[in-house]
């Protein structure tokens, strides 16, 4: 090959989702929609628990965490979506495309360890109750939280460093929504089997223990609720990890199909889909996952609607 021909670009070109007009359309209804119910949903539950004084423990410390995950990873990726899909001009500059692989990387790793995070504190609340407020603590709280989002802010520097390392000389134009590492492989002209051993040890170091001690902490968790003699109580213990276990597996699936396949099963549409998930409708649903089945975020919510309403 030419030399000459072995170049980076000044901008990529986002192909987006489609190019049919009344398509375009619906999508962008669709993606705004998705955006404000997600930037509202988690804020709401931020407000709820720093109001609710009830709610000022570890399992909410963590899910307020996730929710201000949530907003930042949407605002990182929907509005660019919302003006390519109905604007002309769908470039991209190198720098703003780095800039949202980092970030879309480390949010969605930091959710991954604030998810499995969660299942160990409710490990410790359902399995080691009396040791709860002990092993809980609130410098342990702080210290897993911080270095959740360091470790994931670490690891994302690498990937865009080695990533935008490469010539990109066979197209300029990315078939997806926005920069994403297994797309930007593909337009690559070099060799990539470095960068997809580095992304695969990286989904494997942070994804699949993440996801390990989620499944470890639920067979302790599984196992002492069915230990329990009384139904009701039994019931009543399952509801309380029940919406994480549903956020769980939509969330872990998606990335886990993502990210640990080999280059050649990509498929530009398939991943499109997939990418839309974890990456929409996942902080999209979060929120009320966890406040629909949660009696005290919804008696805060009722209450400060009736206070509101009464004055």
């Amino acid at each position: 090959m030419d030399s000459t021909n072995i170049t980076s670009p000044v901008m990529f070109i986002l192909l987006g989702l489609s190019d049919i007009p009344y398509l375009q359309v619906i999508y962008f209804l669709m993606f705004f929609v998705m955006y404000i119910t997600t930037l509202a949903g988690n804020l709401l539950l931020i407000i709820v628990v720093r109001i609710n004084l009830t709610l000022q423990t570890p399992m909410y410390f963590f899910l307020s965490n996730l929710s201000f995950i949530d907003i930042c990873f949407s605002s990182t990726i929907v509005p660019k979506i919302l003006i390519n899909t109905l604007g002309k001009d769908r470039r991209i500059s190198l720098l703003g495309c780095a800039f949202q692989m980092y970030f879309s990387l480390a949010l969605g790793a930091t959710e991954c360890i604030i998810l499995a995070v969660m299942a160990y504190d409710r490990f410790v609340a359902i399995c080691m109750p009396l040791h709860y407020n002990t092993v809980m603590s609130k410098k342990l709280c702080i210290t897993l939280a911080v270095g959740s989002w360091m470790a994931c802010f670490v690891n994302s520097s690498i990937h865009v460093f080695i990533t935008f390392q490469l010539p990109y000389c066979k197209s300029h134009h990315i078939s997806h929504f926005f920069c994403e590492i297994p797309p930007l492989l593909q337009l690559s002209c070099r060799d990539t089997r470095l960068n997809e051993i580095a992304m695969y040890v990286s989904a494997g170091i942070l994804v699949m223990m993440a996801f390990f001690l989620t499944l470890i902490s639920y067979i302790h968790i599984i196992s002492t609720i069915f230990r329990i003699q009384s139904s009701q109580r039994r019931q009543k213990v399952f509801s309380t990890c029940a919406s994480h276990l549903t956020v769980v597996t939509l969330y872990y699936g998606t990335i886990m199909f993502m990210y640990l396949r080999p280059r050649s099963a990509y498929l530009p549409e398939t991943d499109k889909t997939i990418s839309i998930l974890y990456t929409v409708v996942t902080p999209m649903l979060n929120p009320f996952i966890y406040s629909v089945r949660n009696t005290d975020v919804k008696l805060t919510i009722k209450n400060c609607l009736t206070r509101k309403w009464t004055i």
